[in-house]
C-alpha cells in the first residue's frame, strides 16, 4: 500500500514543479494556437502540421538558447511534464478511439495493421542495430514511431526504453520528415493511377492508414481522395494506435534483463516477475473501453480530446527544452538513413502486405 501511495503521490505536482509547469503550459498553448493560425492564414495550404511538431521545434530553439539560463528553477517542472504528464496524455488518448471503429473496417484492416506493425518494427531493429550500428535505444524509438503512430508512439515508448531526450528527438524527426513526404506522395501516386490497378478506393484507405506515420498525416492523405476514403484511413490508423498498449507490454518484457549471475537462461516466470509493466498502457485500454461502452456527451468527449492535445503538446515542448543540438549532431546521419529505408519499406512492403490481404 505504501508503494502504491508513493506512486500516486508522484503524479501530483508540488511547489517545486510550479514554475516549470507554467512555462511548459504557456509554450504548449502557444503551439496549439499557432498550429490553428498557420492553417487559417495559409487557407489550409499548410497541411499535416501538428502542434506536437511545433512544440518540439520551439522547445529545441528555446532549449538551446534561453532555457539553460533558467534550468535550475524550471528543471523540476519540465521533468514532470516529460514524465508524469506524458503518461497521462497517453491514457487520455483513449478518448479518441472506440472499439466500434474497429468493427467498421473489419478484419482486413486489423490483419494489415498487425502485419505492418510487426514487420516494420522487426526490420527497423535488425537494420538499425546490426547493419547501421545505431544504438539500441534510438533504433527502438524509430521503430516504434514508424510502426504505430509517429511521435505519440515514440514518446510513449520512451519510459519503457529509458532513452535520453536527444534520442527521442531524433526519432521524432524521422517521423516528421518521412511522414510529411508520405502524406504528399500517397495521393499523388493514387491520382496518377499507379496504385489503382492493385488497390481500390477502400483498400487505398486501409493502405494509407496502415503505413503513414502520424494521424494528422493520414487525415490529409485519405481525404485528398474523398471523405469516405479519409474515414477508412483514419479508422485503420486508429486500430494501429490501439495496438500501442500490447506493443509496450511486449517491448517491456523483451527489454527485461535477468538479475542472475550465472549463464543459465532465465525462466519465463522469473522474466515476468522482472518486467516493468507500463501500467499507463493498460489505463489507456481502459479509457478506450469506457469511451466505447459508457454514454458520454459530445461536449465531454471534445473536452477530453482537447485536454489530451494540451498534455501531449506539453510533453513535447518539455522534451524540446531538454534536447541539446550537440547530442543530435553526435548521432550523425545514420538515424535519417534508417528512417528513409523504413519509409521505403512502408510504401513498398506495406503495399505488398495490403495487396496480399485484400486478395484473400
Amino acid at each position: 500500500m505504501n508503494a502504491v501511495a508513493q506512486t500516486m503521490n508522484n503524479y501530483f505536482p508540488h511547489n517545486r514543479h510550479a514554475m516549470g509547469l507554467i512555462v511548459v503550459l504557456i509554450g504548449s498553448l502557444f503551439c496549439l494556437w499557432l498550429n490553428v493560425s498557420l492553417n487559417t492564414w495559409s487557407n489550409g495550404r499548410i497541411v499535416g502540421l501538428s502542434s506536437l511538431t511545433l512544440a518540439i521545434l520551439l522547445g529545441m530553439v528555446l532549449g538551446n538558447t534561453i532555457y539553460p539560463n533558467f534550468s535550475d528553477q524550471l528543471s523540476a517542472g519540465v521533468g514532470f511534464a516529460k514524465g508524469q504528464i506524458l503518461r497521462l496524455a497517453i491514457i487520455f488518448y483513449g478518448f479518441k478511439l472506440t472499439l466500434t471503429q474497429v468493427a467498421s473496417v473489419g478484419m482486413p484492416a486489423v490483419m494489415t495493421d498487425a502485419l505492418v506493425l510487426t514487420s516494420t518494427f522487426l526490420i527497423t531493429y535488425w537494420l538499425g542495430t546490426k547493419w547501421l550500428k545505431i544504438d539500441k535505444q534510438t533504433t527502438l524509438l524509430i521503430g516504434s514511431g514508424a510502426s504505430i503512430c509517429g511521435a505519440a508512439a515514440v514518446i510513449a515508448a520512451e519510459p519503457v526504453v529509458k532513452a535520453e531526450a536527444h534520442k527521442v528527438t531524433i526519432a521524432v524527426a524521422t517521423v516528421v520528415v518521412f511522414g510529411t513526404i508520405a502524406m504528399l506522395l500517397y495521393p499523388f501516386l493514387y491520382q496518377l493511377g499507379w496504385l489503382q490497378p492493385w488497390l481500390n478506393a477502400q483498400q487505398y484507405g486501409i493502405y494509407t492508414g496502415s503505413t503513414i506515420h502520424e494521424v494528422a498525416q493520414v487525415v490529409v492523405a485519405g481525404n485528398a481522395i474523398n471523405t469516405e476514403v479519409g474515414n477508412t484511413a483514419v479508422v485503420t490508423k486508429m486500430i494501429r494506435v490501439m495496438m500501442l498498449a500490447p506493443f509496450l507490454l511486449i517491448l517491456s518484457f523483451a527489454l527485461t534483463k535477468t538479475s542472475n549471475d550465472n549463464d543459465e537462461k532465465p525462466s519465463f516466470i522469473s522474466r515476468v516477475q522482472q518486467v516493468k509493466v507500463p501500467w499507463f498502457a493498460f489505463l489507456f485500454i481502459l479509457v478506450v473501453l469506457l469511451h466505447t461502452w459508457v454514454p458520454m456527451t459530445a461536449n465531454f468527449e471534445q473536452s477530453m480530446v482537447m485536454l489530451d492535445d494540451v498534455l501531449l503538446t506539453m510533453a513535447m515542448f518539455a522534451l524540446g527544452l531538454t534536447t541539446h543540438m550537440s547530442a543530435i549532431k553526435q548521432a550523425g546521419i545514420k538515424p535519417l538513413i534508417l528512417g528513409a529505408i523504413m519509409f521505403t519499406w512502408l510504401i513498398v512492403g506495406g503495399g505488398l502486405i495490403n495487396i496480399g490481404i485484400s486478395s484473400l
